[in-house]
């Protein structure tokens, strides 16, 4: 019985090991969050424009 529950336990852990592996490889869902994206782009345009004060050169 002992020897059963030795091959056993490395069983299980190669299955969680598969699910794990069937899960963190699935494709990324597609959110189509427009308003996000959006959001992004006006971001996005505001690091662009330059914030500070421009010295002349002299």
């Amino acid at each position: 019985m002992a020897a059963l529950a030795w091959l056993g336990i490395p069983v299980v852990a190669g299955l969680v090991a598969v699910l794990w592996a069937t899960w963190a490889a699935r494709p990324p869902r597609a959110t189509g969050d427009g308003a996000s994206l959006a959001e992004h782009q006006r971001f996005k345009a505001a690091m662009e424009r330059s914030t500070g004060s421009q010295r002349s050169s002299e």
